[in-house]
């Protein structure tokens, strides 16, 4: 029986009343620039504030302050009171495996999964205990890595064997299913938890659980009340990525 980590948000107490299992992995899918990030950063928040550490690897986002301001303009965190307790690993594919940058930063080859299980390794040894919670491995965008030709097959392996079998973390993971959706869906197969999100003109989220536990749920969607000016941003950081990024991989 896993134990559950306590929700505080109403709107997501509606979906989760027990909790959220751990450890556990979690993996919410949908369109791209559909908000996956925003509501994954609920789920640190309460892991946060229950004590237990974080390792972010938001592999859209390029610098650590928009994963800084999301939070504080969401759920009103302020993640520097927790600077024993979070690191950040950044995705570069120039390097060759990873390297340290500053603080409990680092900048890694996440598209060699080797790398990603070093890196993670590191990153956890930069942090405080965590008690009975110990470490929350939050990566969003995890379909980025399905873009590179040489990595691709083992990256959806590596992935999918990770979301089903490994125990020793728990994983809250988003992926879009804008490309590679039946290869998405090995991914949500694996997963213990699965949520899908989807956005509704005009610039309305909605989640719904499909899964806890590998158990299927009949749980109702639910709009998910967030400014649409936040939801906005979301969407414009996606595309911006998709055109920045995308290109780049496909080339390695």
């Amino acid at each position: 029986m896993h134990k559950k980590l306590r929700i505080r948000q109403p709107w997501l107490v509606e979906l989760l009343s027990e909790g959220l299992p751990y450890p556990s992995s979690t993996l919410i899918s949908g369109p791209g620039g559909s908000g996956k990030p925003l509501i994954g950063f609920a789920f640190v928040y309460n892991w946060l504030k229950a004590g237990g550490n974080v390792i972010f690897i938001p592999l859209q986002y390029p610098k650590m302050e928009l994963v800084k301001a999301s939070l504080e303009r969401l759920y009103n965190l302020n993640i520097d009171e927790y600077s024993n307790k979070i690191a950040y690993i950044r995705l570069n594919p120039d390097l060759a495996t990873w390297q340290k940058t500053n603080g409990n930063t680092l900048e890694a080859n996440l598209l060699k999964p080797h790398v990603w299980d070093e890196a993670i390794n590191e990153a956890a040894s930069l942090l405080a205990k965590g008690g009975d919670l110990s470490t929350l491995v939050s990566a969003s965008a995890l379909n980025l890595l399905l873009f590179s030709p040489t990595y691709r097959e083992h990256n959806l392996d590596k992935f999918e064997k990770l979301l089903n079998e490994d125990k020793k973390r728990t994983y809250l993971f988003s992926a879009s299913t804008e490309a590679f959706r039946e290869d998405i869906k090995r991914w949500e197969k694996a997963a213990d938890n699965l949520m899908f999100a989807r956005m509704e003109k005009p610039m309305k989220l909605y989640l719904k659980v499909a899964k806890i536990e590998n158990k299927e749920v009949s749980a109702e969607e639910i709009q998910v009340p967030m400014e649409r000016e936040i939801l906005e941003e979301i969407k414009e950081i996606a595309e911006s990525v998709r055109k920045r990024e995308i290109p780049k991989l496909m080339k390695i």
